[in-house]
């Protein structure tokens, strides 16, 4: 691998500033839209009185946001180009991802929706590899655009990271499927056209075989919104869904019958090192925030950046931040080279440590900006509680580390090319 990352890669990084400088910041800044940004944030954009829910002013200003990035070819930029995409590599969307998040909060980037003018889009990479003819030539365009999405109902109140175990259920009768059940954490149902059920179909409890998905219509009969588990980060999309008797077609079948998980598992990787890569660029953002707040603050005459209690501890983060830098774009480029999962493992080690590392550098940020780190007028509480929700949710750090070790123990196969990774 060549170091260097290539020209027009570090082209397309000064395109995208140029974009943000030109349309997106005087977005921001127009309206008094800067009170979803500042110490208002959690306020505006939370609307206390519908369960918790986004706003409705504050998801406007999102769509808005994308429909510019769409408009100027940047929000499908990880997408084919028959699509109106740019062939996107996942090196690409990992150099981007932190890059975005480096830059801080704003409306070019705020993760705590998956919110950004170059679009994450993991709906529309399941549907152009799992949706049928039918599917596709409903759902591509509209989730090209981002202006329909699905949500993703696989966590159960009873059971979270082991999903073989899932207690809903789908039965056939005839040309239709008739499915029982309870979800939990349906990010985005609040406004999805349909939610991805998974549901068990055959076999017994544990199998891995015998899950299936289904493309649910939020508005089917017997199809219920719970209520909105609210968060640490608010606001909140996260629903309890029920689904009592709901019926749906065959067609409503996504994937393979008894074949589920696949769909899950197929965009893991690529989810988690693009996560991995903006938890990277925001734990350097609070670096790179608390180095030139300890050369500007001077109490008792001397600035904060003389006394090594503060350099220490931001030189050990500032080193973590290089050398996951590193992992994370061998590990991207490899996956481009040899298959999505080729480097599992390396997939896994950047994904648990970025999201550990945000938290810490987030967490040290505050203490050294003192009570004005702990404050909202100050962006590290904000990252540190968004950052903090990925050390559980995309699969669990734990789950991370538990992955890796059974490539380390031998317990799982790599299956890499030769030469992919450590031996």
């Amino acid at each position: 691998m060549d170091f260097e990352l290539p020209e027009e890669l570090r082209s397309y990084l000064c395109e995208l500033d140029e974009f943000i400088e030109e349309q997106i910041v005087p977005l921001e800044q127009a309206d008094d839209n800067m009170r979803f940004f500042d110490h208002r944030r959690e306020d505006a954009r939370t609307d206390w009185h519908r369960g918790g829910l986004p706003s409705a002013e504050w998801e406007a200003l999102l769509a808005e946001a994308r429909r510019r990035a769409d408009a100027a070819g940047h929000f499908r930029y990880p997408f084919p180009a028959r699509y109106g995409g740019r062939d996107g590599t996942n090196l690409g969307m990992a150099v981007i991802r932190e890059h975005l998040a480096r830059r801080g909060l704003g409306l070019h980037c705020d993760l705590q929706n998956e919110h950004a003018i170059v679009g994450n889009n993991v709906g529309l990479l399941l549907m152009l590899e799992y949706g049928s003819p039918a599917q596709q030539a409903e759902w591509v365009e509209e989730l090209a655009a981002g202006t329909k999405m699905f949500a993703f109902g696989i966590t159960e109140p009873e059971h979270g990271s082991d999903a073989t175990h899932m207690e809903t259920v789908a039965v056939r009768r005839g040309d239709t499927w008739v499915i029982n059940g309870e979800k939990t954490w349906n990010t985005g149902i609040h406004t999805a056209a349909a939610d991805l059920i998974f549901a068990r179909t055959s076999g017994k409890p544990g199998d891995s075989t015998g899950i299936t998905a289904f493309l649910v219509p939020a508005t089917a009969p017997g199809f219920r919104v719970e209520e909105y588990l609210w968060t640490f980060n608010m606001p909140t999309d996260h629903a309890r869904v029920s689904l009592t008797d709901v019926e749906v077609p065959d067609s409503a079948v996504f994937g393979a019958v008894g074949r589920g998980l696949a769909v899950v598992q197929h965009f893991f990787n690529e989810n988690r090192i693009r996560q991995a890569a903006s938890s990277l660029g925001a734990a350097q953002y609070c670096i790179d925030e608390s180095v030139e707040y300890a050369k500007r603050r001077k109490p008792f005459g001397v600035p904060l950046a003389r006394n090594q209690a503060i350099q220490f501890p931001l030189v050990e983060l500032h080193t973590q931040c290089e050398m996951l830098r590193a992992l994370i774009h061998r590990t991207a480029w490899s996956m481009d080279r040899y298959g999505t999962f080729a480097v599992s493992e390396q997939v896994s080690m950047c994904n648990y440590w970025a999201n550990r590392l945000c938290c810490e550098a987030a967490d040290r940020a505050m203490q050294i900006h003192g009570g004005m780190g702990y404050s909202r007028h100050t962006p590290f509480e904000h990252i540190y509680r968004h950052h903090r929700r990925y050390r559980i949710t995309e699969g669990a750090e734990e789950i991370q580390m538990r992955r890796v070790a059974g490539y380390l123990f031998g317990f799982m196969d790599r299956g890499r090319p030769k030469g992919v990774g450590p031996d």
